[in-house]
């Protein structure tokens, strides 16, 4: 974009001042998108402490280290392959290095071993974008890991961290989430700031997993009731979810381009034009509404009420850069709403034990925020070619990420089901993670061992360890 403006100057006094404005428009994104990258750590460190919270005291110190080990996993994949997935298939597969197609340029600048992709005095954009996506990718995997807690092997976890947020997510974004991916060429496809790209693949990838890993021992009783782990730490929880939401105000800023050369300054990821300003303004809206939908559908929930907010936030994403404040706010708040009936429906009718709701709120919120900008943007010109975006356009991106998402992280899950490393066998998984990979006791004398408690169908509240012995006997067939 920036090359292109300044390609119209007309004397050698306007080339120099062309030049000098490009290389102080370059220096500022750079500037820009690395301080984008530290607050997006935030998100991480909201992750952790997020899942931390809700864990079982026995689970706490795994639930930690898997959260850090997303990044061990996920970042030498996301560099040796994931980026080379975006930049080459954005026509759609087959494209490679040796396409003739107007990307080629872009996907010889993917792969890890190219100039563009290492210490370059000439360049100063290419590893800064890469590593705003590669924070992208962490949070896809982080999306996933907390529905996953407290039985799976951190094994199993780590690679389906990597297949998802080095494989299956950047996929989706080249297609439907780049100015060259053929949902946005042919179909107008809009999904300004990441609302299925990211969330709702994540959220159908996580289903996909969680219907092979199956619930926590205890979970449910003999009659199909789910009953209620109580968090360790609830309060720690809520404050782990503030830590993601200052982050994903550098989350949504990284999602798009700056031109400060060029008018307005700001383009989304398709190189529509927008601000700032308007992006921040639907995320705020996006959390106040979607914290008065999650309180008034929870009743009240601490829990529902805070993550309500996310839903809210995640449901404006796609249309971040063209909704009005209080059309922001009003979608929110029923996004909110549906994403609390929605968890609440898959845990309690669908018996699926997702621990944090992660595919309601992220995956039935992303799903609906593609949805939403069909129904109140149809019209709305997007990317280089102008292709009005339409409803027939956003359900084509919902008939091609769920079932990329939810059948990849199906089978992915199954196969490590059949080789018996998915989930933790019901011993470890009984005594708890902690004693077992680390060391027993390890939160004695200075804390102090606390039962773990659930809550019944009915609302009483129990000692969790002497059932889940009793179900966990039956389950083994009366192995001791």
């Amino acid at each position: 974009m920036i090359t292109f403006v300044f390609a119209q100057v007309q004397s050698l006094k306007d080339a120099g001042s062309a030049q000098a404005q490009t290389l102080d428009s370059a220096i500022l994104g750079e500037q820009f998108y690395f301080w984008t990258v530290v607050i997006m750590w935030l998100i991480h460190a909201g992750f952790m402490t997020y899942e931390a919270g809700v864990a079982r005291r026995k689970n706490v110190m795994a639930t930690a280290m898997k959260n850090i080990l997303t990044i061990a996993s996920v970042t030498p994949t996301f560099y040796y392959f994931g980026w080379w997935i975006y930049n080459c298939n954005q026509p759609g597969l087959p494209i490679g290095p040796n396409s003739s197609d107007f990307t080629a340029a872009a996907c010889q600048g993917g792969i890890p071993w190219s100039d563009a992709f290492g210490p370059n005095l000439t360049n100063n954009i290419n590893l800064v974008f890469f590593l705003a996506f590669l924070l992208f990718s962490w949070t896809t995997a982080s999306i996933m890991s907390g529905a996953c807690l407290e039985r799976i092997r951190l094994s199993a976890y780590l690679v389906l961290a990597a297949i998802l947020g080095s494989v299956v997510w950047i996929l989706d974004a080249a297609w439907g989430w780049s100015a060259g991916g053929w949902m946005t060429l042919r179909f107008g496809f809009h999904d300004s700031i990441a609302s299925a790209v990211v969330h709702g693949v994540s959220g159908a990838f996580t289903l996909g997993v969680l219907f092979q890993l199956g619930p926590r021992i205890g979970k449910y009783t003999k009659a199909g009731l789910a009953r209620q782990f109580r968090p360790n730490n609830l309060h720690i929880t809520l404050l782990g979810l503030m830590l993601i939401f200052t982050g994903f105000y550098a989350f949504y800023g990284a999602c798009l381009v700056i031109a400060s050369t060029a008018f307005p300054g700001w383009a989304s990821i398709y190189l529509s034009p927008t601000t700032l300003g308007s992006i921040t303004m639907v995320i705020t809206m996006g959390f106040a509404g979607g914290f008065t939908g999650g309180y008034f559908a929870s009743r009240g929930d601490p829990f529902w009420t805070v993550s309500g907010g996310l839903a809210g936030v995640i449901g404006v994403s796609a249309g971040a850069d063209v909704y009005a404040p209080t059309l922001a706010y009003l979608i929110s708040a029923l996004t909110a709403v549906c994403a609390v009936y929605a968890g609440t429906w898959i845990e309690t009718r669908g018996r699926v034990d997702d621990v944090v709701g992660a595919v309601g709120v992220h995956g039935v919120s992303g799903f609906l925020g593609i949805i939403w900008v069909g129904i109140f943007a149809a019209g709305y010109p997007t990317g280089v070619n102008n292709v009005d975006s339409s409803i027939g356009g956003q359900l084509i991106g919902v008939a091609t990420f769920v079932p990329l998402g939810f059948l990849t992280g199906w089978f992915s899950a199954w196969v490590l089901k059949k080789l018996n490393l998915l989930r933790v066998p019901p011993e470890v998984e009984i005594a708890g993670l902690d004693p077992v990979e680390y060391v027993p006791g390890i939160y004695l004398p200075e804390v102090g061992q606390v039962p773990a408690m659930l809550v019944e169908p009915d609302g009483t509240l129990v000692e969790a360890d002497p059932l889940i012995l009793e179900e966990a006997h039956e389950l083994l067939g009366g192995r001791r």
